[in-house]
Formats: C-alpha cells, sequence, structure tokens
C-alpha cells in the first residue's frame, strides 16, 4: 500500500464537549442491516440509531441522542461504526458495551465501548473509511450468507476488475460516482487504495478512501461486477472520472452486498493498513 496519512480537518467547538455533568463515550457497532431501513432514525422502518437509542433509554433513564460516524442506506452492514453519545451515568464506559448487549437485538452488536477523547466527534472527527463488497460467483446463489453478498452467476475475472479499480487512486472529483439526492457540498474525494480478490466463489472488493458520497461504493461495485463480465469495456472508471458521465458506469449494486468495515480517525494508518491483510 502506498504511503498515505489519515489527518483530520476538524477543529473542536464548545458543542463538541459535554454539557456540565456529562460525558461523552464512543462506541463500535456492528449490524446485520438486513432487517433495517438504514443507520439513521425515520419515520418509515426500524433503524440502527433508533434501536440503539431505545436501549441506551432504558439502561440509564436518560433521553439520548447517538450520533454515528456514517449513516448506511437500508440492508448496508457495519463491522465497525463509530458513534458518540453524552450521558450522565455512571457505568464504566467500558462495561457500557456489555449492559447494551444484553438489550439490544442479536443483529446489532457494541464490539467496544471507551471514554470519548476531549473535543470528540464521531462524524466530524472521521478521516477515512474502509468498505467492503461482496459478490457471491457461482452458478447458483447460496443459501446460507446470501444476505452478505451479490450473486453473479456469469464467470467473473477478479484480476481484471482489479486492474480496472486502480483508476481510483488518488484525488479526483467523483461526481460521477454520486447517486441522485446526494446533498455533499463537494464531490472531491481521496481513494488510497482498492483492491479485488478471489477465494472460491468469493470475490471481495475493499476500497479504502477519506470519504464517499451517497452509493459511491455500491456504483464502483456494479461498475467493476459489469467489467469483470465482459459487459463493459475497461478504462470505464477512467473515463467516468475523465467526464462526470454517469452513463460511463454500470448499475448500482445491491446494498446487501456492502459492509462498512471500519471508519478511521487520525493517526490510525496501521489500523487502515490492517483491513487489507
Amino acid at each position: 500500500m502506498a504511503e498515505f496519512r489519515l489527518k483530520s480537518k476538524h477543529r473542536p467547538s464548545a458543542a463538541d464537549h459535554p454539557h456540565e455533568g456529562m460525558r461523552r463515550f464512543v462506541l463500535v457497532c456492528e449490524y446485520d442491516g438486513t432487517a433495517y431501513c438504514g443507520w439513521q432514525r425515520q419515520i418509515n422502518g426500524p433503524s440502527v440509531q433508533q434501536a440503539l437509542e431505545e436501549a441506551l433509554c432504558r439502561l440509564t433513564g436518560e433521553r439520548i441522542c447517538v450520533t454515528g460516524s456514517s449513516r448506511t442506506d437500508a440492508g448496508v452492514h457495519a463491522l465497525g461504526l463509530c458513534a458518540h453519545f453524552d450521558s450522565a451515568t455512571r457505568i464504566p464506559a467500558d462495561k457500557l458495551a456489555f449492559a447494551l448487549n444484553t438489550m439490544l437485538p442479536p443483529d446489532i452488536r457494541i464490539r467496544e465501548s471507551r471514554p470519548a477523547p476531549p473535543g470528540f466527534h464521531a462524524r466530524f472527527a472521521a478521516c477515512g473509511k474502509v468498505y467492503r463488497y461482496g459478490f457471491y460467483n457461482a452458478r447458483h446463489d447460496r443459501a446460507v450468507g446470501r444476505q452478505y453478498s451479490a450473486h453473479v452467476p456469469l464467470p467473473l475475472d477478479a484480476a481484471r476488475m482489479h486492474e480496472e479499480a486502480q483508476a481510483l487512486l488518488g484525488t479526483h472529483d467523483f461526481a460521477a460516482f454520486a447517486a441522485s439526492g446526494s446533498v455533499a457540498g463537494s464531490t472531491v474525494r481521496t481513494i488510497y487504495r482498492a483492491q479485488v480478490t478471489r477465494a472460491g466463489d468469493e470475490v471481495t472488493l475493499l476500497v479504502l478512501g477519506d470519504g464517499f458520497l451517497y452509493n459511491m461504493v455500491r456504483i464502483i461495485a456494479g461498475t467493476l461486477m459489469e467489467v469483470g463480465t465482459g459487459r463493459r469495456e475497461g478504462g470505464a472508471i477512467a473515463r467516468a472520472i475523465a467526464t462526470g458521465d454517469r452513463l460511463q458506469l454500470g448499475q448500482t449494486a445491491p446494498a446487501k452486498g456492502l459492509t462498512l468495515v471500519r471508519v478511521l480517525y487520525e493517526g490510525e494508518e496501521d489500523a487502515a493498513r490492517a483491513c487489507f491483510n
């Protein structure tokens, strides 16, 4: 992996410090997104944020708002979404995970709970993310594990997909990779690494960047799938970056194949590299 540095641009303000008598806590959340309308609270269905806030309310007796580092879509999974909340609870920070895991549904788990460093904000202090997209490349889909990958019955050339993905590397305007409805102020992002590998019938995309636009990874995955099956000519990603033309890219891949592996903060370069080992 080429050298890179994760540097936060966030400058803490008064809003990033809990009120007197309160403490800020960090949670690292893992969840199967199949049954949820996404991370963020919504009126049209259950969300991961809602389940977590309700559990915290029962645990602490307080009305608590949880701030997540990302807003994963309906059906998308997470292994390491970071979140924070403020509370007056005297429960030791490292014990919160154990208590919450007795109250949360089995498809949501807190992997770690700890005190937040001064001025920490789960969303604004984040300076990198690692996403994984899984393809199951076999004639027939599987029954066990089908909710974590997109089924591709046609032969996939993983080496060709990997070569195509290298055009993502660097700092570019990724306007063509944003789905309609994106509200990002800027479409410029930096991608540090993109890797496609095969293990048996499993083909896996891993991508590390300083941030991603709405549906960006799923659009990348759909494009790579079409290149890998021969339905789209190579060079599509480079052409889309150069022209800003969404039509140069493939379909948006299904949500179920996408997993947020880790959210990264300043100085966590080693943790980023470990995701690719």
